[in-house]
């Protein structure tokens, strides 16, 4: 559990709430599948390097409307009540003793994940793997779609004068495709093809178009997404299909779009059909990276892959990030505005109807809540 807060009959968290509290903290409780209620959240006292922050944006994540529809994401289950969300922002209102960057009223953009620090991948400077992370709203640890969380202040940023507070949310969509760029080294002579439209495939465009990738091609099911991500500066766009029987033709379309060798594939969906065509479209000596999980288990065609030298890589969250997102929002290297299609406020009738139009899909892209 993180230091988000605690329901009652919690995992180790002090029972009281924190002191001076003038309105009863609330968040969103996810209760079982599709059942979302907006209830009491009792925060822990505030640490000396803590700060209580008041939530001003959250956005929903694909990850967090799989926990609502299977009360699972991968090998995250939930099995008790759990308070969800992990894209936020808001205002300090509290610091502690030893917190010296940040004050009161200051806007800052949260980085969700507490690692352990003591381990040897924290240690290492890889603590997105750490065993002991707690990480927003992935169970069991409680999230953020609430009133207030108190966090620690070293992954509380503050936000530049041009930065909003809805943008400070988006810097952790933002960081996966930031990620993923700086783990396939992704450059100046670097040609990327996106797998997939959604959030991600399009912060992930959005990311190599700022590491100055000089092609990108993007490739989708659905029209609508396309066309968002051609507005945000896809040199090209492929439109393929769900059937895996048209991987060929289709890698022969995306071929023809990027005019050259494919040196690096992000695959932002993750399903047998979008892996397959990535790795097939790759040129001899590139790399694939597959940084959605639309499936738990994936077949690929790695024969022919491994033939022409073509390495996989994986990515898990992201890690230090946060300060190059800012940067990159700050100096307008990137814009992450038009991604946020819908604005709902913190009501239980429009956290539903929230969830409800994130899990349809549509023409929604990124479900932002106002609090």
């Amino acid at each position: 559990m993180g230091k988000g807060g605690k329901p009652d009959g919690g995992d180790g968290f002090e029972e009281a709430s924190r002191d001076g509290c003038e309105q009863e903290n609330m968040a969103a409780w996810l209760l079982g599948i599709n059942t979302l209620k907006i209830q009491p959240f009792k925060l822990p006292n505030l640490g000396p390097r803590d700060v209580l922050v008041r939530l001003k944006a959250v956005g929903i994540c694909g990850s967090d409307v799989h926990h609502f529809k299977n009360m699972r994401c991968a090998d995250f289950v939930v099995k008790e009540p759990m308070v969800i969300g992990h894209e936020c922002a808001g205002i300090v209102e509290e610091v502690g003793s030893e917190v010296k960057h940040l004050v009161p009223g200051d806007s800052v953009a949260l980085e969700p994940g507490i690692n352990c620090k003591r381990c040897e991948l924290c240690k290492q400077g890889r603590y997105n793997l750490c065993p002991k992370m707690k990480f927003f709203g992935s169970p069991p640890t409680h999230g953020c779609l609430a009133n207030q969380v108190v966090h620690p202040g070293d992954l509380c940023f503050k936000l530049p004068n041009n930065v909003s507070l809805e943008e400070g949310a988006m810097c952790e969509p933002l960081s996966v495709g930031v990620h993923a760029c700086r783990r396939a080294n992704v450059g100046p002579e670097t040609n990327v093809l996106v797998m997939g439209a959604g959030p991600i495939g399009l912060v992930t465009l959005l990311a190599a178009r700022a590491f100055e990738a000089p092609r990108i091609v993007v490739a989708d099911v659905n029209d609508h997404r396309l066309s968002v991500a051609k507005a945000l500066g896809a040199h090209e766009i492929v439109k393929v299909s769900t059937n895996i029987e048209e991987v060929s033709e289709e890698v022969a379309k995306i071929k023809e779009a990027m005019g050259t060798p494919v040196d690096v594939s992000f695959d932002c969906a993750g399903f047998n059909k979008t892996m397959a065509t990535a790795l097939s479209a790759t040129g001899s000596g590139g790399k694939v990276c597959l940084v959605g999980m639309g499936q738990r288990e994936l077949t690929l065609p790695l024969t022919s892959a491994t033939a022409r030298e073509v390495d996989v890589i994986g990515i898990f969250r992201y890690k230090n990030t946060w300060p190059l997102c800012l940067e990159l929002l700050r100096s307008n290297k990137v814009d992450v505005k038009p991604l946020i299609t819908h604005r709902f406020g913190f009501s239980q009738k429009e956290m539903e109807k929230a969830f409800e139009t994130s899990a349809g899909g549509g023409n929604a892209i990124k479900v932002m809540f106002n609090l």
